[in-house]
């Protein structure tokens, strides 16, 4: 069989892009946690000493935005200037307005019951949405991006022990496995740059990344002596985070979903509320599609949803399973049809998304989580 490279590749939760997220949902959390049914949509971008928050709110709750900044910033691990970002110094600027009342419009009552005396809520936006499921691990998801979020986890997890206390927040994990036909087979590369101590040694860093990350999270039977392993291959990795780089909400989209391995409808999550469908479609979507890999319907499955602005039930629901399935892929289409409620109160409903459960998703992708309870996570049996 053909022999194939694929890369994926995580961050931490120190990247500025990740900050970003991390930091819009714990202000969407906060706000669901006292209005279950505001309208959240916040995003946030970050530079050397400022966070700047802005987006549209509407809720009857109240929320000390700056506060949260400095709560998240700190929780991730910049509380000294030589980080080069203090949770406490830097500045916080917001802009914040109320949701348009064109969107909210189509959103308190979609198209299909307009007029009626019970409302759906419709699509809080168009677009198209993709959930994937592959057999191919534990979590079901690709093996690169697998491993790559376990990397980056166990970096944060070592620089907060203490265990390398040289370590800062910033930091990369990109993982190239090599398939032959659809089966991975061995890890052909891994690259791991984190930010680190200005006094600490290249040689000191990479023996312990080996040893203490990369050992620890992939297989010695995946590595063989033909594995490339790189670690800060510039030599160096002291500036890094908002000092280093901007950081924006939303600009690690790949790396929240399937790390490239499917495709993806080019929507954001992070500090949208449920209605947004960007985001609520992703999280029914991965859980129909992993129902169906974990029923053993398919060797692993793609399902995209796609809605219309004010519309409740999706335009169109299309399965792929590449091959795999057990029956036809329409067959397939119309059991998820009949198993899931795709309309947005129906996966609002299902999953429960009407509570403070987004910040945890925030870094180390939203899906195959094998650290934290996520809803979506939860495969029901098919019957074909």
């Amino acid at each position: 069989m053909a022999k194939r490279l694929f890369t994926s590749e995580s961050v931490t939760e120190g990247h500025p892009d990740k900050m970003c997220d991390q930091i819009s949902d714990a202000i969407l959390d906060a706000i669901i946690a006292r209005d279950p049914m505001a309208r959240v949509a916040v995003e946030c971008m970050t530079t050397t000493g400022i966070v700047f928050v802005a987006g549209e709110l509407t809720t009857t709750a109240y929320a000390d935005i700056e506060s949260i900044v400095r709560r998240t910033v700190r929780s991730i691990g910049y509380t000294k200037a030589e980080y080069g970002f203090d949770s406490e110094s830097c500045a916080v600027v917001t802009a914040i307005t109320g949701q348009s009342p064109d969107i909210a419009r189509g959103v308190d009552a979609a198209l299909e019951t307009r007029g009626a005396e019970v409302q759906a809520t419709g699509a809080g936006d168009q677009g198209m949405m993709f959930g994937y499921a592959t057999s191919e691990t534990e979590t079901y998801m690709p093996m690169p991006i697998d491993f790559a979020h376990k990397l980056a986890r166990r970096l944060s997890q070592a620089r907060k022990s203490g265990e390398l206390a040289y370590l800062r927040p910033d930091g990369k994990a990109q993982v190239t496995v090599e398939y032959e036909g659809a089966a991975p087979k061995r890890v052909e590369c891994v690259v791991i740059s984190t930010q680190h101590d200005p006094l600490a040694e290249h040689s000191l860093i990479g023996r312990d990344i080996k040893a203490k990350i990369i050992a620890p999270i992939i297989p010695e039977s995946l590595i063989d002596a033909e594995t490339k392993i790189f670690v800060n291959p510039t030599g160096r990795f002291v500036v890094g985070g908002p000092m280093g780089d901007c950081g924006l909400t939303g600009r690690k989209i790949i790396v929240d979903t399937y790390g490239g391995f499917a495709r993806h409808g080019g929507g954001a999550f992070s500090g949208k509320d449920p209605t947004k469908v960007d985001r609520s479609a992703a999280y029914i979507a991965r859980c129909a599609a992993k129902s169906v890999v974990a029923s053993g319907l398919a060797g692993q499955c793609e399902l995209q949803l796609a809605y219309a602005i004010g519309v409740s039930h999706p335009v169109s629901v299309s399965v792929n399973t590449f091959g795999t399935g057990k029956m036809a892929d329409a067959q397939i289409e119309g059991i998820v049809k009949k198993s899931f409620d795709l309309t947005p109160d129906g996966i609002i409903s299902y999953l429960d998304l009407r509570r403070p459960i987004y910040e945890k998703t925030a870094a180390y992708g939203h899906f195959g989580r094998d650290d934290i309870s996520l809803p979506w996570e939860e495969a029901v049996g098919l019957n074909g």
